[in-house]
């Protein structure tokens, strides 16, 4: 049997921006550590993305103490604290789901605005705030993310891909939390668990592509591939289907190159 491992940890603070690629990560019930806890929104609480913003792919993103945003190739920073102030928390829309979240501040909305050209500002989901994962199948708490806390895709499901296309795109297209390795393409689909060190993963529900994937994340520039090409074989149920959603069973510490083990669906 081929060894299956992690390969690839990432985290994105900021629903939509840029990720940060670790070697080890914290998992949370809510997904790895900071993963989508802030997020930019309108002024009226819906959240903003690289559907329709694409350039929020050049919005770089550091995590220590404070909360670190700049902009690729532009003479252009942000530093914050990580926690928002202690200020009213307002409504906020995430795919119809509503959940209480506190504004960062005014730094932060102008700097967004001015990027973006549009009236935006940047929000932080409190730890008293509840988001159920893909509006409440499920029990599990959820962050800012579109439906689940975690997402995984194989090495081998995108070199599968790549060698369909004329132009590789790399993994950040897809934006995956984690990366296995070691797996044929497509494993994945038919993973019922995966136990990634001492965690155990559910593997909940293939993950449908929007636009994102199209976005070069280099450039913000929205592009026809991948998805043209991937809709040629991995379109059914009017999606085009690419990754799988997990929900952890519990917390820990993930290292990259961690040793993993599947268990199919029956």
């Amino acid at each position: 049997m081929a060894l299956i491992t992690l390969s690839g940890l990432t985290t994105y603070p900021i629903k939509s921006a840029a990720g940060i690629s670790l070697n080890q990560a914290q998992v949370t019930d809510r997904g790895l550590l900071h993963d989508r806890r802030w997020m930019v929104c309108d002024l009226n609480g819906t959240f903003l993305t690289q559907r329709k913003f694409p350039k929020m792919a050049l919005i770089r993103v550091a995590v220590d103490d404070t909360l670190h945003l700049n902009i690729l190739g532009a003479d252009s920073a942000l530093e914050l604290p990580l926690l928002a102030p202690d200020t009213d928390e307002i409504t906020v829309d995430v795919w119809g789901d509503s959940c209480l979240a506190r504004p960062m501040g005014h730094n932060a909305a102008q700097w967004l605005s001015n990027f973006l050209g549009v009236d935006c500002q940047l929000v932080y989901m409190p730890g008293m705030t509840h988001r159920p994962v893909d509006h409440g199948r499920f029990e599990a708490p959820n962050s800012f993310s579109d439906a689940y806390p975690f997402l995984l895709i194989s090495e081998a499901s995108l070199a599968d891909l790549n060698g369909r296309l004329e132009q590789p795109v790399p993994m950040n297209r897809f934006r995956p939390n984690l990366v296995i390795k070691g797996c044929d393409a497509f494993a994945e689909d038919t993973w019922r668990q995966i136990k990634i060190g001492n965690i155990v993963f559910d593997v909940a529900k293939a993950c449908s592509r929007c636009s994102v994937p199209g976005v070069e994340q280099t450039t913000g520039e929205q592009e026809k591939e991948p998805l043209k090409t991937l809709a040629t074989y991995r379109r059914w149920e009017h999606a085009i289907w690419f990754g799988q959603n997990l929900i952890a069973q519990s917390e820990g510490t993930l290292n990259e190159i961690g040793r993993a083990s599947c268990r199919e669906r029956v």
